[in-house]
């Protein structure tokens, strides 16, 4: 097959995963798009040269260039992207408020799906939360824990441009000595760092619900961590643990102190770069740093 009917092949499943996606809001289909237009914009544009003969370069140095210009592209475009959030309004920790409108769970069969494994599997709802990001949207969140309340499960919806919504977890239990093991799913950006009795793994790959719960378990049975009950509201541990990490990353230096933020914006420029090194890492691998 000829190289330009394959780019065309490509171009035509991308477009494909791309309407699949806008409905199902999938990192994991996001990140095999991300991959297939990169390599689609490098080879289609070194085919393009060779067709029209523009640049008389070997085609895998020409593919090489492209691969590299969209590298740099991109680069760009997170980078002002981060700027432009670090001198915006949208706060980075919003504070979370109890949602009583009714409308915490969204009724999309998918979703709902979820919401029934957890009833089932003997977990129960503890509170459902909102947090406003800006323009009047809003983050969903519902917590549900177990029967000791010594396991919350975080279920939040993210809205999307397209009108979809994504849903991400956040597993967390305490220990008596006050530690917090907090096994997640987000493939939000946070890069900043994380107290030094938090014990904390990403995994956004990881997308089926039962099996985050049982890698968080595993996680505590290995360290020989002994679970206790929760003894505040979700909404007083959330927001608790937002004003915790505001405060962290401002005193060791990947937030602006306060008074500063006006004029410089929220991220130092140390911040912003490890937030668009994991801006890559999520979007292109679906891996996050690990930051203590």
């Amino acid at each position: 097959m000829q190289p330009t009917y394959l780019i065309l092949v490509a171009i035509l499943f991308s477009l494909v995963l791309m309407q699949i996606n806008q409905r199902m809001a999938s990192p994991v289909l996001a990140i095999v798009d991300r991959w297939l237009r990169w390599f689609v914009f490098a080879f289609g544009a070194a085919q393009l040269c060779r067709d029209f003969e523009l640049v008389d370069r070997p085609f895998w140095v020409l593919a090489v260039i492209f691969f590299i210009l969209w590298f740099l592209g991109e680069t760009l475009y997170n980078w002002l992207a981060i700027s432009a959030l670090s001198v915006s309004p949208l706060p980075l920790f919003p504070r979370y408020v109890v949602n009583s409108s009714g409308e915490e769970w969204p009724v999309q069969p998918r979703l709902l799906k979820i919401r029934d494994w957890l009833r089932a599997h003997g977990f129960k709802q503890a509170q459902a939360l909102k947090a406003e990001i800006g323009g009047g949207i809003y983050l969903r969140v519902s917590i549900y824990q177990n029967a000791d309340a010594t396991v919350r499960v975080q279920v939040t919806f993210i809205p999307q441009t397209s009108g979809a919504i994504s849903v991400c977890y956040a597993i967390s239990s305490v220990t008596i000595d006050g530690s917090r093991y907090l096994t997640d799913n987000l493939y939000i950006p946070f890069a900043g760092f994380y107290p030094e009795n938090w014990f904390v793994e990403r995994a956004p790959w990881r997308r089926s619900l039962a099996g985050l719960i049982a890698r968080h378990r595993a996680r505590m049975k290995a360290e020989g961590a002994e679970p206790v009950p929760f003894i505040n509201d979700p909404v007083v541990e959330l927001n608790d643990a937002q004003y915790e990490l505001d405060r962290l990353n401002t005193e060791l230096g990947f937030l602006h102190p306060q008074a500063q933020r006006e004029d410089f914006g929220k991220i130092t420029h140390e911040g912003r770069y490890r937030v668009w090194k994991e801006i890559w890492t999520l979007n292109y691998l679906g891996r996050s740093a690990r930051y203590q």
